[in-house]
């Protein structure tokens, strides 16, 4: 055999493989909810002292300040945008603190047992407060991550984690209470009344992706004011869901780990830019992601099936 057919042995073969790998481009797995690119960020790396920072709040939608909380201290931070100093006010004892929203002025604030710790906005100059209602036992015995209170109803909404009600059917449990909020000679007078429950059914998961599975465990929640739609974030499960007004899941997105660490906090501004903390770990700093809004723009990307 002359050395010009060895040569071909070996390298058609080859040729074979890269002209099959060629034939089909890999498909994106990672997609993005309409108007965001979720691959292009404004990364916030916190100080070491938010390294758990879990949820995230701004005041009004005003971007210029971020509130946030870290998940072992009672502690409300507060940062300009991209300098890491921060300004913090105890509030409470040690604790597992998920999430917060401000409202009508008043810092909410999320323990993992259900409980809402409230407090003026303007406490949060102070060094510790002691202006501070605390709403124990409003919601059933459960793991809760997720806070949001909405601004045009003034209505804050509360979602489960892991409920005993949940356990073992594919929805995750909601609880609605009006925010009632008043200047008195004695104080602030506040209330969280009950005002109704809701249920997101999670079978639209799999019917959207069959690659995955109908479950979640909800780590954030927020409110699109442009869309009307409702975004669940789900750290264990890496996904962002888009869901109706009616609660309906309409998207799923699946989160990059690479991009996405530990995603615990969800917030929009007053101008639709989405923002995403993170988790830190010993690797990795805790971080803020902000993603821009484009509008009218989609830039969904293939899933793969």
């Amino acid at each position: 055999m002359n050395k010009t057919s060895t040569h071909l042995i070996y390298i058609l073969p080859l040729l074979s493989l890269v002209t099959l790998c060629g034939c089909k481009p890999p498909k994106n797995k990672f997609t993005n909810p309409r108007g965001y690119d979720l691959e292009q960020a404004d990364k916030f790396n916190m100080p070491e002292s938010l390294l758990e920072i879990s949820g995230v709040a701004l005041h009004n939608g005003n971007p210029d300040t971020i509130y946030s909380i870290q998940d072992e201290d009672g502690k409300l931070f507060r940062q300009k945008w991209d300098i890491k100093k921060q300004h913090n006010t105890h509030f409470a004892s040690k604790g597992d603190y998920e999430d917060l929203a401000i409202l009508k002025d008043q810092v909410l604030v999320l323990k993992s047992n259900g409980s809402v710790y409230v407090f003026p906005v303007s406490e949060s100059s102070k060094e510790e407060t002691k202006a501070v209602k605390e709403f124990k036992k409003i919601v059933p015995k459960g793991e809760y991550e997720s806070l949001y209170a909405d601004p045009e109803t003034n209505q804050v909404y509360i979602l489960c984690k892991a409920c005993p009600s949940d356990k073992k059917a594919k929805k995750v449990s909601g609880y609605v209470f009006d925010f009632q909020f008043s200047a008195d000679s004695a104080g602030n007078n506040i209330q969280l009344n009950p005002a109704g429950e809701f249920t997101v059914d999670l079978n639209p998961i799999k019917e959207l992706n069959p690659k995955l599975k109908a479950s979640l465990n909800p780590s954030a929640l927020s409110k699109n004011l442009l869309t009307k739609q409702w975004y669940i974030l789900s750290s264990v499960n890496k996904l962002l869901l888009v869901a109706d007004a009616q609660w309906n899941i309409k998207e799923v997105h699946r989160l990059n780990s690479s991009t996405f660490n530990q995603p615990e906090g969800l917030a929009f501004d007053n101008q639709h830019n989405m923002y995403i903390s993170n988790e830190g770990d010993e690797l990795t700093n805790g971080n803020i992601l902000k993603f821009k809004y484009h509008p009218g723009k989609d830039m969904a990307s293939e899933t793969v099936q």
